[in-house]
């Protein structure tokens, strides 16, 4: 009688234990992603060539599948060609990347060389033509470095032929607790320019952004006027159908479930509905009689391509000290975290 109830005993235990072991390797399977936190570079993907900058987007689904996400193809494949495989906004990237400025340097220097010598020697007669080279190389120096200053500053705003249009594609990742941007940098003389997905829980971004904008509710029209200030240039110029012509009335969403950007790649089978569409300006600025949230929302994703191209690329100016950064900060890798960002730059 003993033997059989230790018996049982001994195979009750064995039973807990597997069902232990078998509810510790259905964790992970449960939940494959990874502890990450907010700006921890999930992935970077190198551009396949320089003169023509592409990404493997089919391999950005692959790792990251890896790491645990599952990402559908309307999300992020479909949103980032129809944002970055366009020939004009290759073109840019090309134009504007560090490599381009690096080599741009010298021949830069060059011709403003050229030029302010003969400028110079037409108008003024020099016996020693060493002092006439040096003051032509010193004036030559300082114009090419003030050049070179305004386009590695300008590389640190938003812009709107890149950071804009990766908006639509961070409207959706954002879903997925991800955010992309495309940043470049020369290293070892170099260019290395990649496509970053960087891990972003916006959660408490959005709240302590909409906390801030609902302590300046009894200044709405300040708020509004520094809105306005700092972002008027973010106007977009989009083709859209002319409403009096459409005739399918179909309501539109409101403010706060619109994608802030419309998508490009809407086609018409009637060749009425291509005639009938009309240019139009869009501004990004949050609409004033929007709530609290929906404007933190918009801000949130209007500035957020550009803070991770400044993120991953360390170019974010701040205290490096873990105890002089600011407080809420919701990013471990940076001095500020992105609704800190907007903080500074537009609310301040």
């Amino acid at each position: 009688m003993m033997e059989d109830k230790n018996g049982v005993c001994h195979v009750m235990e064995e039973s807990e234990v597997d069902v232990q072991v078998r509810h510790s390797k259905a964790q992970p399977q449960a939940n494959n992603r990874p502890k990450w936190s907010n700006g921890q570079c999930v992935l970077a993907v190198p551009s396949r060539s320089v003169l023509n900058p592409s990404f493997d987007l089919s391999m950005c689904r692959t790792k990251l599948e890896r790491d645990g996400f599952q990402i559908p193809v309307t999300d992020m494949e479909a949103p980032l060609k129809t944002a970055l495989d366009v020939p004009s906004v290759r073109r840019y990237m090309v134009f504007n990347s560090a490599l381009f400025h690096l080599i741009m340097a010298p021949v830069l220097y060059v011709v403003v060389w050229c030029a302010v010598f003969s400028t110079l020697h037409l108008y003024i007669t020099v016996s020693d033509y060493w002092v006439l080279c040096l003051s032509v190389s010193l004036v030559s120096i300082f114009v090419t470095t003030a050049i070179l200053f305004v386009l590695h500053h300008s590389n640190k705003e938003i812009s709107m032929n890149l950071d804009i249009r990766l908006i639509q594609v961070n409207e959706k990742m954002v879903k997925h607790k991800l955010l992309v941007a495309v940043a470049d940098w020369v290293q070892n003389c170099t260019g290395n320019m990649q496509l970053y997905f960087v891990y972003w829980d916006m959660a408490r971004c959005q709240r302590a952004l909409t906390e801030t904008l609902e302590e300046r509710s009894f200044a709405v029209n300040d708020t509004q006027n520094k809105l306005k200030r700092k972002m008027s240039h973010l106007v977009l110029m989009t083709e859209a159908v002319d409403p009096e012509d459409d005739g399918s009335d179909v309501k539109q969403d409101s403010d706060e479930q619109r994608p802030l950007l419309r998508n490009e790649d809407c086609s018409s089978s009637s060749s009425q509905r291509e005639d009938a569409k009309v240019t139009t300006s869009y501004s990004l600025i949050p609409d004033a009689s929007l709530p609290a949230q929906a404007k933190a929302y918009q801000l949130l994703m209007t500035y957020s391509a550009a803070y991770v191209k400044l993120l991953v690329s360390e170019r974010l100016s701040g205290p490096s000290h873990h105890r002089l950064r600011p407080r809420r900060n919701h990013c471990t890798t940076a001095p500020f975290c992105l609704c800190q960002y907007i903080k500074n730059k537009i609310l301040r």
